[in-house]
């Protein structure tokens, strides 16, 4: 897994790490997941993070500001999918010095996560889902970003994103032939050339603009081996309640340092209800967190528009690869 922190790209290497143990409080923690990956006979090798940049978006306009947000201490889960960018820049990944070991996953995590899987691959879906993105500021205060997405998707190839949150409002449309985003503060809006299943287009966006959305593991073919591919531990904590709704707990610990939380209803369907995903080797340990609501997987609405149409006082403004280092300057 590739996390993006700033302007720089850390890799995270594997957490279960006997050498690793401390006295502080996050190390009892990690030192009690150690422990049950020594029980269950995982051993991995830990590499020290890369340097960590963090910046403010400051009084910029919405959408440069978006841009800035997104781009420092973006949390990326190729492991779930707050991926694209929470999948991302172009990343070097270092070469891991993993030691082997054998994959310990239990096998009400792996039936719970097929399950899930098979409900997520339904031709339409519409979600709703509150998040908070946790990381630090320039001066090391935790920084709580707050947003909430509606999402409807039909399968393979379209998608529609309202987002609403503390760093301003963006839309994203896609038709399966081009994509766009859509600022309503500024009433602005780019369009970008992109193709094939939604994953790949929502990269596509990505790369050509650094602007990211998150949970696009959720659209992909196969969910669940995406989830379960980095995973050197995952069991089921327990049963919780989330708004009314009897759900497994599952954790998830990742060869790439990243600890992931997972509540599914406890139900055929397992449809996903909360996920709380924890950066262990990042400074600060910053923390994405999303809570699901609204889950339809009935057929997509005809008025529902996956092309954008842009209001008749919109201006249409160019965001490529180009306009990277004009963010960069805003910085």
């Amino acid at each position: 897994m590739e996390v993006c922190n700033g302007s720089d790209v850390a890799v995270l290497k594997a957490a279960c790490d006997p050498a690793a143990a401390d006295s502080s409080a996050d190390g009892e923690r990690r030192n009690s997941s150690l422990a049950r990956c020594e029980r269950t006979g995982i051993a991995a090798a830990t590499t020290p993070l890369a340097n960590n940049a963090s910046t403010t978006a400051g009084s910029l306009p919405p959408w440069r500001a978006l841009v800035i947000t997104n781009l420092q201490n973006a949390v990326r889960i190729v492991g779930f999918g707050v991926c694209v960018g929470f999948a991302a820049l172009p990343v070097a990944r270092a070469e891991e010095s993993v030691s082997r070991f054998k994959p310990a996953i239990s096998d009400e995590a792996a039936a719970a996560v097929s399950q899930m899987s098979k409900t997520l691959l339904a031709r339409d879906l519409s979600i709703t889902a509150k998040t908070i993105r946790v990381y630090l500021d320039v001066s090391g205060q935790p920084l709580h970003i707050f947003h909430t997405m509606k999402i409807v998707v039909h399968r393979p190839n379209q998608i529609a994103v309202e987002s609403t949150g503390d760093d301003g409002s963006h839309n994203l449309f896609y038709d399966g032939k081009s994509a766009s985003i859509f600022f309503p503060d500024s009433k602005e809006y780019a369009v970008i050339a992109a193709s094939g299943d939604i994953p790949s287009a929502l990269n596509e966006v990505l790369e050509k603009t650094n602007v990211d959305y998150p949970l696009t593991g959720l659209f992909t073919n196969a969910p669940d081996k995406v989830l379960l591919s980095d995973a050197i531990a995952a069991w089921q904590v327990g049963t919780a309640n989330v708004d009314g709704v009897e759900c497994r707990h599952l954790y998830f610990i990742q060869k790439s340092g990243i600890d992931l939380e997972l509540w599914v209803e406890k139900s055929k369907a397992a449809t996903p209800h909360r996920l709380i995903v924890t950066h262990r080797s990042l400074p600060g340990q910053p923390r994405f967190i999303a809570e699901f609501t609204s889950w339809k997987t009935q057929p997509t609405p005809s008025g529902t528009g996956f092309a954008f149409r842009p209001p008749a006082d919109a201006k249409r403004i160019e965001l490529t690869a180009a306009s990277a280092p004009e963010a960069e300057r805003s910085k």
